[in-house]
């Protein structure tokens, strides 16, 4: 699998003016990657994302997908968002099987051996996720955490080419975020699917991914494309050591400018704390 983006921009006409949402971005990515896109709120990084889903046109510039034009939506590239956009009358395993179903109903010609297949998957990622025991559950009766569990193995239904996750685990708390994380590490490895990952967690970038796309602040762009060289096999503890101290460091020099660096916290509090008393 080789994704190419050459040259991609979006820019956005309203009757209040002009937003460049994404500048001129190039960049390229092979199969088995995971790539965390990195930067400021409204930067940029989840527009990318939906260019990549083919779920918005750019500007300019193009994405190719081995080979292929990406001008719309493909079960090439499965798609999760924040929010767990579950059809609350549908069970776990409906839901899951969305897109199976959707496409069985467009096309009656599909053989069945195949279409079994398929939902065999479906039902083999629900237990890989912990979730067979819930499969005829609803997603009133789950957690944040099971429900974006059911949101990835619907994503990934379709055997992707593409994951696209545009900050999945953020509505998530701190120890169900983590669980999350370590999920996402078994899926990509047993799946070995390519992943872009938006995050504004740069500790979770350095954990999960092998290449981390740094956005500069809007009109966002790559400033940096950054190799992790942690390997396959990571744990939490990867986390304390000092080369990942040391990178979580760089990242977090890149995100923040030096004015910010150098802004007045202390003075700013005792402003906060007079005005209050």
């Amino acid at each position: 699998m080789t994704l190419k983006v050459q040259q991609l921009a979006k820019t956005y006409h309203s009757r209040t003016g002009v937003t460049h949402a994404v500048l001129p971005t190039t960049f390229e990515a092979g199969s088995g990657e995971f790539i965390s896109l990195l930067g400021p709120s409204g930067c940029g990084k989840s527009t990318l994302l939906q260019l990549l889903a083919g779920l918005d046109t750019p500007t300019a510039g193009s994405i190719h997908l081995d080979g292929a034009w990406v001008n719309g939506p493909s079960r090439e590239r499965g798609m999760v968002f924040q929010s767990y956009t579950l059809f609350p009358w549908l069970t776990v395993l409906e839901n899951a099987r969305f897109p199976l179903d959707l496409e069985i109903h467009q096309d009656y010609s599909r053989p069945s051996s195949e279409i079994l297949t398929e939902i065999g998957r479906v039902h083999s990622l629900l237990d890989l996720v912990g979730l067979d025991a819930f499969k005829n559950s609803y997603p009133r009766e789950l957690s944040g955490g099971m429900k974006q569990r059911v949101a990835i193995v619907r994503a990934l239904a379709n055997q992707p080419k593409l994951l696209l996750m545009d900050e999945p685990f953020g509505a998530l708390d701190a120890q169900t975020r983590e669980e999350m994380q370590e999920l996402m590490r078994l899926l990509h490895a047993h799946q070995k699917m390519t992943v872009f990952f938006v995050t504004h967690d740069i500790e979770e970038a350095l954990y999960l991914s092998t290449r981390v796309l740094v956005f500069s602040a809007r009109p966002g762009t790559i400033i940096e494309d950054i190799a992790v060289p942690f390997g396959a096999i990571r744990d939490p503890e990867l986390k304390f050591k000092p080369e990942f101290i040391r990178l979580k460091r760089e990242l977090t020099a890149l995100l923040h400018p030096a004015h910010e660096a150098n802004f007045d916290r202390t003075g700013l509090l005792r402003r906060i704390i007079s005005t209050s008393s």
